[in-house]
């Protein structure tokens, strides 16, 4: 029975495993050893020989009560350490002070039972270094209990029939000795072990606080995501829908059902495509498969053009592609897609433009996309100290730059960029590159697969 530190249940380790293997083997020993001297007593008990200072039924009683003492206190002690609890000084020493008392009464009736002493000379050292405060309190008082069993054991062969033999005195001394070079031995054992365990409990908290950084970044990067698509989209859709309906609530007033009609046809039209839009950004969290970019460009330049034409601000727009249309990524085509789409809305709301082209280039080793228009124009330095300081878009005239800034966001995060080249009354255009290395390009475009997917 030993003082054990409090701490977390160990590791399993091969040093671990050495120790308990050890204890094993220890505890073995002391069985083996207690039953062997209890039999040998109770052969010796013939009325020829000494019957001894006790009764056959005394003798068993107290082997049991040696055997039980100690089996309760190993049991004992190893929950106690398993849960991190403190056995206590007190206790271990009455636990050990209670073993080597039985002990010595069973010596005292039979010879044999010294043999005991030799388990228990490692018993006595760990408990000895478990419960000492100072260092010198281990290194002298354990191997003195040691030597003084060990005389134990000497005399008690000695009260044998043979008498004092040599072998009987050098072989408990060697004994004893050995026993302090290998509890020495255990000690650093069990230090290493708990080396190891400490590291890797620190190595498992390290990984989980890395795994829940990780998560809490992924949910952080996923919630950025989502408010991008969000505001690039259905964002964009429902200000639509408020705008022209505002416009076909000015026909009304205006007595003109006509117009009234042809802008609640672009209301319906704009939810209808707001709606897929919102199926499309399911599906794309699903990870099924998406419009080819030029369609999905061309019918987000369409979207924009009725929208401003119903909002009664007409703006003429369309779509060039440049060089051999091929296939890229599907993130690389969600980010450009979204990146137009932001354009496009900044186009209409502070641009003042009566024309829009969005050229779709494929050269070479990039993938390029402009978004041009002939509006008012800004300065771009004002708009991104203004976006710095939070001003609002009214302050401007030109918005808070939080649409461009949620289109370099989103270029950069598919290995591409995004710049805006702008000046007053000289129009805008926001000039999107992305490496085809990057945009995952590669494989021939198939319009009559894209066709198929879309039909699906």
């Amino acid at each position: 029975m030993s003082v054990a530190p409090r701490a977390a249940a160990p590791t399993e380790t091969g040093t671990t495993a050495v120790l308990a293997g050890l204890r094993v083997a220890l505890h073995v020993t002391f069985a083996a050893l207690l039953t062997v001297g209890l039999a040998r007593a109770l052969a010796d008990r013939s009325p020829e020989a000494s019957s001894g200072p006790f009764p056959a039924t005394t003798l068993v009683l107290l082997t049991a009560a040696l055997a039980g003492v100690y089996l309760a206190g190993t049991v004992l002690e190893r929950r106690r350490w398993a849960r991190g609890d403190d056995v206590g000084r007190g206790p271990a020493v009455a636990w050990l002070a209670l073993v080597l008392l039985l002990w010595g009464l069973l010596v005292a009736h039979h010879g044999d039972f010294a043999w005991v002493a030799f388990p228990l000379f490692f018993v006595v050292l760990h408990v000895v270094d478990r419960v000492a405060r100072q260092a010198w309190v281990r290194h002298v008082v354990g191997p003195a209990l040691v030597v003084a069993m060990a005389v134990v054991v000497v005399a008690g062969m000695a009260a044998g029939a043979g008498g004092v033999r040599v072998p009987a005195v050098i072989g408990p001394l060697v004994g004893a000795a050995v026993a302090v070079v290998l509890s020495g031995a255990y000690r650093a054992l069990h230090a290493e072990s708990e080396r190891q365990r400490a590291v890797a409990e620190q190595l498992r908290a390290a990984q989980a606080e890395l795994a829940r950084t990780e998560h809490r970044a992924g949910v952080s990067a996923e919630r950025e995501r989502l408010a991008r698509e969000i505001h690039d989209t259905l964002t964009q859709g429902l200000a639509s829908i408020v705008l022209v309906s505002r416009a076909a609530q000015d026909a009304l007033d205006a007595a003109d059902p006509a117009l009234a009609r042809q802008r609640m046809e672009t209301v319906r039209a704009t939810a209808a495509e707001n709606l897929a839009e919102s199926r499309r950004f399911v599906r794309d969290l699903r990870g099924t498969g998406a419009p080819s970019l030029i369609e999905a460009l061309e019918r987000a330049v369409t979207g924009f053009a009725d929208r401003q034409a119903a909002a009664g601000t007409p703006v003429a727009a369309d779509v060039e592609v440049v060089g051999e249309p091929v296939a890229v990524a599907e993130a690389v085509e969600t980010a450009v897609l979204r990146a137009v789409q932001a354009s496009l809305a900044n186009v209409g709301a502070h641009a003042g433009a009566h024309r829009a082209r969005v050229t779709l280039g494929y050269l070479g080793d990039e993938l390029t996309v402009d978004v041009a228009d002939d509006g008012a124009g800004f300065d771009p330095a004002v708009v991104a100290a203004r976006a710095r300081a939070g001003a609002a878009g009214a302050d401007l005239g030109v918005g808070t730059g939080v649409g461009l800034a949620s289109v370099r966001e989103r270029l950069a995060a598919v290995g591409g960029e995004a710049t805006v080249e702008s000046a007053p009354g000289e129009g805008t255009v926001v000039a999107l590159r992305v490496p085809l290395v990057a945009a995952g390009a590669g494989r021939s475009a198939d319009p009559e697969q894209t066709e198929s997917e879309e039909t699906a």
